[in-house]
This record gives structure tokens, sequence and C-alpha cells, in this order.
């Protein structure tokens, strides 16, 4: 369901719900919980490339974020069934994710972009780059022969993905992200400025101390807790793998226009 142009706000907002990217997504209320829970008890997988320590051990505590930057229900006792994302706080954060990529372009900086959820969101990180590297920044290519226990590290329309298989790959794991810095390291090329990520890819790239900002889903909450101790600048609160990936154009075009770089 296309918006011909780029949205207004409003606009963006109506189809953020129409076509579940915020508004009722669908991710059941129980999976959420499940995931803050295990985030909690300390399960790393959960962790996203991001070292929690103890500081996150109470899931009352990982739910209140949740409820505050993203949008789910609030109320500890409800267990199951719709959960949700506001669409307006998805709208905040990509005003605050444009306002990054423009720092980007004014400042002609080094960018890499990569995706663990490639079938939802490699096309909106392929847009961002090819508008950034139009405005003058150089777009990271990452070093040969990268690879992981999971597959290979490759980059595909400028973007860094784990194939496996002779496929692209989902994957949580910050392990990627962590080849290709150590890969940019010991070949004497500098780190990124800024990664533009998802999943262990952004958790990773921060922790490590490189400025990252992505996007993430309301079962995702270490990107969020990230984000609340500044680890991560800016995470984007979405559903990342809704029917289309088309569903996603409006919003990068509304992404690009804030930026500055459509």
């Amino acid at each position: 369901m296309p918006i011909p142009g780029t949205p207004s706000r409003a606009q963006l907002v109506d189809h953020l719900v129409r076509t579940r990217i915020a508004g009722d997504v669908a991710t059941p209320r129980e999976n959420n919980l499940s995931h803050y829970r295990r985030l909690a008890n300390g399960e790393r997988s959960f962790w996203l490339g991001l070292e929690l320590g103890d500081r996150w051990a109470d899931e009352q505590d990982v739910l209140a974020v949740m409820a505050e930057r993203v949008g789910v229900n609030d109320d500890p006792e409800y267990r199951f069934g719709q959960d949700t994302i506001d669409p307006e706080l998805t709208v905040d954060a990509l005003d605050r994710l444009a306002a990054r990529l423009r720092k980007a372009a004014e400042g002609r900086q080094r960018v890499l972009f990569a995706t663990g959820h490639p079938g939802g969101l490699l096309d909106v990180h392929r847009a961002t780059a090819g508008a950034l590297h139009a405005a003058g920044c150089e777009i990271v290519v990452i070093p040969d022969g990268l690879q992981t226990d999971e597959g290979y590290v490759m980059q595909f329309a400028d973007v860094a993905v784990l194939e496996h298989g002779a496929s692209l790959w989902h994957t949580h794991s910050g392990e990627p992200m962590r080849a290709i810095l150590n890969g940019l390291e010991r070949v004497g090329r500098p780190l990124p400025d800024l990664v533009v990520a998802d999943h262990g890819w952004a958790g990773y790239a921060g922790q490590h101390g490189v400025d990252s900002v992505g996007y993430a889903d309301s079962n995702d909450p270490a990107l969020f807790l990230a984000e609340s101790e500044g680890t991560v600048q800016v995470v984007v609160p979405l559903d990342d793998h809704v029917v289309s990936p088309r569903h996603y154009d409006p919003m990068t075009a509304y992404l690009l226009a804030a930026s500055g770089l459509d």
C-alpha cells in the first residue's frame, strides 16, 4: 500500500498502524514477556551483543523501559494477548535517527550498514546507504573472508549480512559485527564513525564504543536498554519483519526527507 511521495507525520502514523509496523503488532504479549524474562535471567543470546551485567536482572525494570520507549502495555499482570508499539514513539525515534544521519552527511563520515533481518530491513538500510553515499559519506566496505560460527559475513547492496548455505541469514548475534570491527583493525583501516544496523550488529558496535543507531522489535529489549544507558544512540521501535518489505518504503522516505537526504 504505497504512499505517493514523502508522507506527512500523520500519514506515516496511519500507514504504520495499517501495515502493523506499529500499533497492534503481530508479536504477542506472551512472547514479549518471555524475552524480557530471559534477558533478565542472563541468557546472553537475548543481550544482542551487549554486556548488560546484572543491571537488568529484574524483568519488571525491563518492562518499564519497554513501555516507555516502545509503547508496550505497562501492566505486569497483563500476560497474554495483543501487545502494541506506539506509532508516535516510532516516528519520534525516526526524527532522532534523522538528526544523526544529517550529522553524518554534514561531516561526510564513514558509515557502516548491517542487518540481522535481511527479509525485512535490508532495503531500508540499502536506501539509506545510497542517500548517504550521494551526500558524500564513505560507506564502509568490509574486509573479505570474514566468518563466524553461524556463517560468512558478506556485504550485499552496501549492507553487511550473514550468509549461510547460500542464503542471507536471520541472526541476533553480535559476532558478525565483532568480526567486521576486528577485521578492520587487523588490516589497519579506521573503524566507522557510525553504524546503522539492528539486532546484535547494532548492540556490539555500541558496546565497542562506535556510534550506533538502528531498529528493534518489541520482543528485542536489549537495544532499548542500551539506548536508555547511552550505549546505543537511537533505537526505532517497529515490527522488523512484516508481510511485505515494501511496507517500509514510506517510513524510509520520511526518514530520508527528515534527514535532508531525499
